[in-house]
């Protein structure tokens, strides 16, 4: 029975199939109906039994259907409301991490400001002008002591600003450029009470201070003293405050940096910077007596005269001794050596420059190589390096003064690299000092080779003239000796035979490269190729490391119909100086005669790099270009 009932209730299909379940249930009520159906068959009363029961678990069916649906809208409001928090938690972690990093960055920056303050306190080296005291009389009068601070640090400025001072020098001289300050606390000039106890404690800053008093007889007293500054009194009338606060800025200057103010002398005042010299290099810091040394021999040779030259250059060697990498010394020695007709050595010189310097570029600045790269004709570069030390220097720069204005100096590298409109140009605009010869010897040497380019011999002569008139001053011929020599060709081509023999005996027993080559084109002018020979061999033998006696031996060659000889030469001459557009352009013009034109073109196409404004080059390249097609 039981048996029965279980396989009717769950089974037995195959058995009853009459009774037949509905292929698809709607519910839980379709379900008990088929159930209660099936079991009709066999028993009602458990039908029915078996329908009600599964009536009420329908009921409680719905009734869990109905409390999912409730659950179910509540659980998705925790959910939300756990989304929603979860939201604010991760803005709240995302704020928290940013105010984090921003702390971190604030502190960062705290400590890089305080790592910056204690750095620059321990490398601190200023100039620090302290109040100047004054009676309440003098202050009432305007003379405070902001006021005399003030004008006390318009001196320092004015000297430092007047100072030709190398590139290496002008390191020295940064604690006068930016970092003279005034210690007034009503000024508001502060750095702050932190950075001045670190300044006082870690420090080098050297503070001045003074005070001012009128004397019994109603002028005027300064004195001034400070950190390795004894203390100096000056005294004059009552109007007299600018002087005396100049013959204090002096004083004050000289005794702080030695160096730079013997440097400061030197440009104008060479007997007051050699004698400073003199009297403070027994005393000096050892650290200034390089720049000491070098700023005395610039006011040797500056003054110029018989045995100038060499008596820089012991001065110059010596301060390079002392410091190994005073760089502008080297430059120094080079110069000192052309002006005594040394060439070659001033090659030598620039070599060891740069094997100290570890090589070019390196740790010397290209500045120092002016007169290295003026020997080989590496006119480009030279430019290059007076412009940038000009630039450096409020335009003035730090060559030797009287070898005349710097941009002067320029105009004649332009016009050797036959950019006449540039020189023009630069002439024009160059002032010149009527009352210093250097300046106005300069200005003529240059006028009259750009008057050679442009082939008026006429204006080149008579600008020679006027040279010639100013080579007897010491300060000219002593600081640009060879420059005569260049005056002879031209003197030669406007029929001055007198005058060419004169500009070449000029240098008297001193030998240049220059003078030797020339002497070598005169002699040919005049038709003795022998002897001309014979001074273009010297020119080489002289000074082998430069190009010039190669050049002018090989033009010659080519003049005369020696074209392999003159290829030779010219080779030589661009191996030696390699950067120096003229041997080129002359073995492209040996090489057209000889037939190569495509040849030719790569020795033009070379030398525009260092002559990209030579008329008459590009004149022969493009007739080379023609021939080659």
């Amino acid at each position: 029975m039981a048996k029965g009932l279980l396989e009717g209730t769950l089974g037995g299909e195959e058995e009853k199939p009459e009774v037949e379940p509905p292929d698809a249930l709607a519910g839980v009520e379709a379900f008990a109906a088929a159930i209660a159906a099936k079991l009709a068959g066999n028993d009602p009363e458990v039908a029915r039994d078996t329908s009600a029961f599964l009536k009420k678990q329908a009921q409680l069916l719905e009734i869990q259907a109905a409390h999912l649906t409730d659950e179910h809208e509540a659980r998705l409001h925790f959910l939300r409301g756990q989304a929603r928090e979860v939201d604010i938690r991760r803005f709240g972690l995302r704020l928290r991490v940013g105010f984090q990093l921003f702390l971190i960055l604030g502190a960062c920056l705290i400590s890089g400001w305080i790592a910056i303050v204690i750095h620059d306190a321990v490398q601190s080296s200023s100039v620090v002008i302290d109040p100047i005291d004054a009676p309440p009389s003098l202050a009432a009068d305007g003379l405070s002591d902001k006021v005399l601070a003030s004008g006390l640090l318009d001196v320092l400025t004015r000297i430092q600003a007047a100072t030709r001072s190398s590139a290496e020098h002008r390191a020295l001289s940064n604690a006068w450029t930016n970092d003279i300050t005034i210690e007034v606390p009503e000024t508001g000039i502060s750095i702050g009470q932190l950075e001045r106890m670190l300044k006082a404690r870690f420090g080098h800053d050297q503070h001045i201070d003074g005070d001012l008093i009128k004397t019994k007889s109603g002028g005027l007293a300064l004195t001034v003293r400070g950190t390795r500054v004894l203390p100096r009194t000056f005294t004059g009338e009552a109007g007299d405050l600018d002087n005396l606060l100049t013959e204090a800025g002096e004083y004050v200057y000289g005794q702080s940096q030695p160096g730079l103010w013997a440097a400061y002398l030197s440009n104008e005042r060479f007997d007051k910077a050699i004698s400073f010299s003199q009297a403070s290099y027994a005393t000096v810091d050892p650290s200034e007596r390089p720049y000491l040394l070098d700023a005395w021999a610039n006011a040797i040779a500056f003054k110029g005269g018989d045995g100038a030259n060499r008596e820089a250059l012991a001065l110059y060697r010596e301060a390079v001794r002392l410091k190994p990498d005073f760089w502008a010394g080297y430059n120094n020695i080079m110069a000192s050596l052309n002006g005594l007709g040394d060439e070659e050595g001033a090659v030598r010189t620039g070599e060891q420059l740069m094997k100290a310097a570890g090589g070019r570029p390196g740790r010397a600045p290209e500045a120092m190589y002016q007169n290295y790269d003026g020997a080989l004709w590496d006119f480009r570069s030279e430019r290059a390096e007076m412009i940038a030390d000009m630039e450096l220097h409020g335009g003035v720069g730090t060559t030797n003064p009287n070898s005349g204005a710097e941009n002067l100096t320029i105009a004649g590298t332009e016009v050797q690299m036959h950019d006449v409109e540039a020189a023009a140009l630069r002439l024009k605009t160059t002032p010149v000092d009527e009352k210093n010869p250097p300046d106005v010897a300069a200005a003529a040497s240059d006028r009259a080779q750009l008057a050679e380019e442009e082939g008026d011999l006429k204006t080149a002569s008579r600008e020679w003239d006027a040279f010639v008139s100013l080579y007897a001053n010491p300060a000219v011929w002593t600081n640009s000796p060879s420059n005569i020599c260049s005056a002879a060709l031209t003197y030669e081509k406007t029929g001055q035979p007198a005058k060419a023999e004169a500009a070449l005996n000029a240098v008297g027993s001193l030998t240049f490269v220059d003078c030797y080559r020339f002497k070598g084109d005169l002699l040919d002018l005049r038709g003795d190729w022998a002897g001309a020979q014979e001074w273009y061999a010297k020119a080489v033998k002289l000074a082998p490391s430069l190009p010039a006696g190669y050049y002018s031996w090989g033009v010659a060659l080519a003049k005369h119909g020696d074209l392999d000889g003159a290829a030779a030469k010219l080779k030589l001459a661009n191996q030696k100086g390699p950067h120096w557009a003229d041997p080129l352009k002359a073995w492209g013009d040996v090489l057209v005669k000889q037939g190569k034109p495509k040849e030719a073109l790569a020795k033009y196409d070379e030398a525009l790099k260092y002559a990209p404004n030579w008329k008459q080059f590009k004149e022969a390249r493009e007739a080379a270009a023609k021939e080659k097609i």
